[in-house]
This record gives C-alpha cells, sequence and structure tokens, in this order.
C-alpha cells in the first residue's frame, strides 16, 4: 500500500507541476489575460475540473513555485543549527536555498517580474509575503536567542527585503555575478543580532 501512495503521491506532484510550468509559460507567451484555465489544462492534457483539484485559479498556479520555495525556506531555516543566530540561520538557510534550486537566466527572471506586475497577481503575491515574514518570525521565535516578536519580526522582514534588493541587483547588475553571490553579500551587509 505505500508503494501505490508513493506512486500516487509522485504523479500528483507531476501534474501539479505540469500544470504550474504550462500556466507560467502561457501567460509569458500571451500575458495573464490572455490565458483561460481550459487553455493550460489542455496543455496539459487534463480536464478543468483535474486542474481545479489543484488550483483555485490561474494565478494560484503561476505562484505555485514561489510558495514552494518559501516553504521550504522556512524549513530550512527551522533546520539549522540551534545555536547559529537568527542572521546567521536565515543566511546559512538562503544559500542552502539556492543550492537546492538552480537560478533562471535573467532573461526569464525579467519576463517573470513583468508578469508579476499585473494587478491579479499583486494582491496574491503581498499576502504570500506577509505569510512568509509570519512563519519566518514563528521560527525565528521559536529558535530563541533572546528574541521577542518585534525584534523577531524586524528580523524577518529585513531578511525579506535584502533579499528582494540583492533579486534586484542581480537582475539589473553585471552578468558575470551569480544571483547566490549578490544575495549572499547584500545579506552579508546587514548587522542584526
Amino acid at each position: 500500500m505505500d508503494t501505490l501512495d508513493t506512486l500516487r503521491t509522485r504523479k500528483k506532484a507531476a501534474t501539479r507541476h505540469s500544470l504550474h510550468e504550462a500556466a507560467l509559460r502561457l501567460a509569458m507567451e500571451h500575458g495573464l489575460d490572455g490565458v483561460t484555465v481550459e487553455d493550460i489544462a489542455d496543455a496539459v492534457g487534463v480536464s478543468r475540473r483535474t486542474f481545479s483539484n489543484y488550483f483555485a485559479n490561474k494565478e494560484d498556479a503561476i505562484l505555485h513555485a514561489d510558495r514552494e520555495r518559501t516553504g521550504l525556506l522556512v524549513s530550512l531555516v527551522e533546520g539549522r543549527p540551534s545555536g547559529e543566530k537568527p542572521w546567521e540561520a536565515l543566511r546559512a538557510a538562503c544559500r542552502e536555498l539556492y543550492r537546492a534550486h538552480p537560478v533562471p537566466d535573467r532573461e526569464w527572471v525579467a519576463q517573470l517580474r513583468l508578469l508579476r506586475r499585473h494587478p491579479s497577481l499583486l494582491a496574491q503575491q503581498a499576502s504570500d509575503q506577509f505569510a512568509l515574514e509570519r512563519d519566518l518570525t514563528a521560527v525565528l521565535l521559536a529558535r530563541g536567542h533572546g528574541l521577542d516578536q518585534e525584534l523577531a519580526r524586524l528580523t524577518a522582514a529585513t531578511f525579506l527585503a535584502t533579499l528582494r534588493t540583492g533579486n534586484v541587483l542581480w537582475l539589473e547588475g553585471p552578468d558575470d555575478q551569480p544571483l547566490p553571490d549578490v544575495v549572499d553579500r547584500v545579506l552579508s551587509r546587514v548587522q542584526l543580532r
């Protein structure tokens, strides 16, 4: 029975990933307004109902990989050694995240940034960022190190703002520096407890 469950779980994950990739590709090719849920389902060869079993709407499908990455980031921070200071645990988790997920090319990231400025995605992205900040705050509080709610929240918010800054600097900078190096350099410039 475990083998069947494992196979079923892998198949569901593959379908979810295929729907996400199709949604993203179609939205980048035709613009978000030029893509329907039916288009996405057809591209993967599944029904509209199957799509709805995985995602609430096309925006949800597009943001799926971001949500997986942020979930992994939170898990990586949780798994850091307890003796590590909060900021070092965040930096180390970020480095692990970049090792686990290959960095896309600049052109793709630039197209993705344009797509993400679509009004129907902005509210969901803001909500996701707030949830990530809340989750990181909870993890930092659980790790201890004398952080109170305010300082843990400030640390999480500063970390996320620094990540965004590093991503923008990489995107707009020279081609010779890898994204993980730029982000780590920017993170190293912030001094928190």
